[in-house]
């Protein structure tokens, strides 16, 4: 089976073209700042590599041009649109409807709008994606693939806040997790290298972070909220916070609530504590010679991590197993080392040697840890891809 994975963001449309039949994909990339003069359409596959400027390109020309260099000229890597078996599209926020994947209609679309509200920066480019590959493969089964839909599981105490109950009942105001799909599949495949189940902590280590507790492969607890903007330290977003910040914030800078919310979105976490950039790999080269703004955003975004980690393992009753995933989570020994820091009290504990290994894939705790440590890359757009096939096939 051929599916086309598709995560469209308000400017920008990544996309993976799998044969479930091979483990690589048949191509990828990216078209980027779409209706901008610097818009551009970046892609590989075994034919080649292409970056080619697009200047003001819009999102239904985006999705066309896509498709047609996957499907006609020399560098086309399927015969033709007719070899497409499925879309699979990335959408952020299902609410409390959906709970799995599910084929794509009328009906579906309205719910995924009806709780747009909940995430404004992602559902409405998450839509308007669904809405043009309808228009153009109008004979394609599409699948929605929910990034919330993990963490349904939770219980009650872990994702309702102490707010009038009222609000969860009329508004929906509650925490849904994201990044859903990438604890799911790290902590399978944990599962799988372990040989056992039991109570796993993972952490997905990016520019945008989460922490998620899972027990016998159910999340019941993780770090982000309403919207993806509470819990750890981020690239740009703030992560917890003082509520009472908002109004201190607006009425101190003379600015409105919703400038406020941006501020916290677009300009805070690594960048607002550095007073530089969001890049780890920066902050780390940073701190490294010196810069202690750089290592103020080292530090905090660790220590967040660390005390995560230790309310989860208080929440479960223990920890079998430490995952770190994520850009960050994957390719900075120096973060993973200063996280796991003090935590020996748990079992937790790195082999040097294995976490400085930037090809290390697997396990990384040391000689007398209790608890195995384990990087693994996580793997949405195959995850995307499965659940499209079983959905398309069950229909």
């Amino acid at each position: 089976m051929i599916i086309l994975v598709l995560n469209c963001g308000s400017s920008s449309i990544k996309f993976q073209l799998r044969d479930l039949s091979r483990e690589a994909p048949l191509a990828t990339g990216l078209v980027s700042e779409i209706g901008s003069p610097r818009a551009h359409f970046q892609w590989e596959s075994r034919a080649g590599r292409w970056d080619d400027a697009a200047p003001d390109l819009s999102y239904r020309e985006g999705l066309q041009r896509l498709l047609a260099a996957i499907s006609s000229g020399e560098q086309r890597v399927i015969p033709s649109l007719a070899a497409l078996d499925a879309v699979g599209h990335r959408v952020v926020h299902g609410g409390e409807r959906f709970s799995d994947a599910t084929l794509i209609s009328d009906e579906v679309i309205a719910a995924i709008e009806a709780v747009s509200d909940l995430a404004p920066l992602h559902n409405p480019a998450n839509l308007l994606g669904i809405e043009v590959c309808r228009e153009l493969l109008p004979n394609t089964p599409q699948v929605a693939v929910f990034d919330t839909a993990f963490h349904q599981t939770l219980p009650a105490h872990a994702y309702l806040y102490a707010l009038p109950y009222e609000l969860y009942e009329r508004h929906g105001v509650r925490r849904y997790g994201f990044h859903g799909t990438s604890h799911r599949y790290v902590t399978e495949r944990a599962a799988a290298l372990l040989g056992r189940t039991g109570r796993f902590i993972s952490l997905h280590l990016g520019n945008g972070c989460s922490i998620a507790a899972v027990r016998e492969g159910r999340s019941v607890d993780t770090s982000m909220g309403l919207t993806p903007l509470e819990g750890l330290v981020m690239g740009t977003r703030s992560g917890d916070i003082d509520p009472a910040l908002v109004t201190f914030i607006a009425a101190k800078e003379g600015i409105s609530a919703s400038e406020v919310e941006r501020l916290l979105n677009k300009q805070s976490g690594l960048l607002g504590l550095s007073q530089s950039t969001s890049d780890m790999r920066l902050l780390l080269e940073g701190a490294a010679a010196g810069d202690g703004a750089c290592q103020r955003a080292v530090d905090l975004f660790c220590y967040r991590a660390r005390k995560y980690i230790g309310a989860y393992a208080a929440a479960m009753g223990g920890v079998d197993a430490l995952i770190f995933t994520g850009g960050i989570g994957e390719n900075a020994p120096p973060i993973r080392a200063t996280i796991v820091q003090g935590l020996e009290f748990l079992g937790i504990s790195l082999d040097e040697t294995a976490n400085r290994d930037g090809k290390v894939r697997g396990q990384i705790h040391g000689p007398a840890a209790t608890v195995p440590v384990l990087v693994i890359p996580t793997n949405e757009e195959g995850v995307i891809a499965e659940d499209t096939r079983r959905i398309v096939e069950r229909c």
